[in-house]
């Protein structure tokens, strides 16, 4: 693949600079995860915010590709645990919910955050990363690190915005090395967005029947894809269903994380409802046999980076309530604990 150009990207970021949408400026974490109507015993959460866990970016971070990148803002991220330490890659834009963006990665060390001096961990190198490189999602696997990422660029016949799904591997979760595109192009018809892995409450890739799985909610041509592997790098993809919204009412958007507990496989979901409001979801299925849909239950966390284990406690990190240009990532804690231990 090309590398990217640097007045691409400079017409990218001058077109992220002026992006506004007054429909997700108002999305709140609380809406879809602070309380769940009639919690069933598998469902994980609802979700209070842990203050004392917050993370806020200070400064303007070195920009690598020389056109006078910045943010004012940070969310959608993914956190996992390393030697005590807490470990935070989240997606950095010049606006809330823009393109342009890039991945940074901070530590919590001793109860003080860091942000790393490696950032942006991930920026664009390559043309399909014109339009940005966003929405990490982390796993460990065998001692080493995978984080898959949304890689978004346009079709030159069409204009059209694509969205790949790439990929980058770490032993230390410093310094990552690109290994390129995950979902060939004749399974994602160049759109394939989140690369949803079970992961268990340490952060471990979970295999399922002896393989790791990857659920493909959004894009593919409108087909819900599997994938499935050996390592996480090298994937084969099919056609399966998996999810049944007919109980909820409404239409998916996108699997935001799968978790296992036990014995148990949680989908956490963001769909349109009935009335066509945004809403989050939870789904169940048995780890042995992982594409049938055991029970659905609205309230879910929408944690696009997966759910982790902080002390006992299911956990994610969300940006969305931050005040406008204030760039600050906030913890939520579950509120009610989940019967099983999770997964080794």
């Amino acid at each position: 693949m090309s590398a990217v150009s640097t007045d691409d990207l400079r017409a990218s970021y001058r077109e992220a600079l002026q992006h506004t949408n007054a429909l997700t400026d108002r999305i709140s974490t609380d809406q879809f995860s602070a309380h769940y109507p009639d919690r069933p015993d598998w469902a994980i959460g609802p979700f209070a915010r842990d203050e004392s866990l917050t993370f806020r970016l200070d400064g303007q971070w070195d920009d690598p590709t020389g056109i006078g990148w910045t943010s004012d803002s940070i969310f959608n991220p993914t956190v996992i645990e390393r030697d005590g330490e807490l470990h935070l890659f989240y997606r950095a834009s010049p606006r809330k919910e823009s393109t342009s963006s890039r991945i940074g990665h901070a530590v919590r060390r001793e109860g003080v955050w860091r942000d790393s001096p490696a950032n942006p961990v991930i920026y664009p190198t390559e043309a399909n990363e014109v339009l940005g490189c966003e929405d990490p999602k982390v796993y460990r696997i065998d001692g080493r690190y995978v984080l898959f990422y949304n890689a978004i660029w346009r079709l030159p016949e069409t204009g059209e915005v694509a969205c790949d799904i790439m990929a980058a591997v770490s032993d230390d979760l410093e310094h990552w090395e690109k290994s390129g595109l995950v979902v060939p192009y004749e399974v994602s018809q160049y759109w394939a967005k989140g690369a949803v892995i079970p992961r268990d409450g340490a952060g471990n890739a979970v295999r399922i029947g002896g393989e790791y799985l990857m659920f493909l909610s959004e894009g593919c041509g409108g087909r819900p894809m599997v994938g499935h592997s050996d390592d996480l790098l090298s994937w084969r993809f099919e056609e399966q269903p998996y999810l049944d919204l007919l109980d909820l009412g409404g239409s998916l958007h996108e699997v935001a994380c799968a978790a296992v507990v036990g014995d148990d496989l949680v989908l956490d979901f963001f769909y349109g409802d009935a009335d066509g409001e945004f809403a989050a979801a939870q789904a169940l299925y048995s780890t042995s046999d992982p594409y049938r849909q055991l029970a659905v239950h609205r309230g879910g966390s929408l944690s696009w980076g997966g759910l982790q284990r902080i002390d006992g406690d299911w956990a994610f990190a969300q940006g969305w309530d931050a005040p406008r240009g204030v760039r600050e990532m906030y913890f939520y804690r579950s509120t009610e604990p989940t019967p099983k231990a999770p997964t080794a």
